[in-house]
């Protein structure tokens, strides 16, 4: 199953940054130039993640904050988890499990 999640980062990233970040993550990572929720005029970059490796969404953002460590000076103001479906035990997406979360959510 493939976690996906964002996370805001308190500043632009230089490309030397971006190729570190890339090379300390088992993710697959995009980036995008973005601004603070909070204060549109502060311009930060917002890591897209893709990870297929790690067993949990939470082990997946849990090694995206880790990832972002390797930057001393970095910080994440901002995380967002898009709805994630349900797996069953075979991998696939249990449609049954992801009706019910959204009908019991609305």
């Amino acid at each position: 199953m493939t976690h996906r999640f964002s996370l805001v980062l308190n500043r632009e990233v230089t490309e030397q940054e971006i190729a570190a970040l890339k090379a300390a993550s088992c993710a697959d990572i995009s980036f995008a130039a973005d601004a603070l929720p909070t204060d549109a005029e502060i311009p930060v970059s917002r890591l897209e993640f893709e990870d297929a490796v790690t067993p949990t969404l939470a082990e997946a953002i849990e090694a995206g904050f880790e990832t972002v460590k390797v930057i001393p000076e970095l910080s994440i103001p901002g995380l967002s988890v898009p709805a994630q479906p349900a797996a069953a035990e075979d991998g696939t997406a249990d449609r049954e499990a992801t009706k019910e979360t959204a009908e019991a959510t609305s």
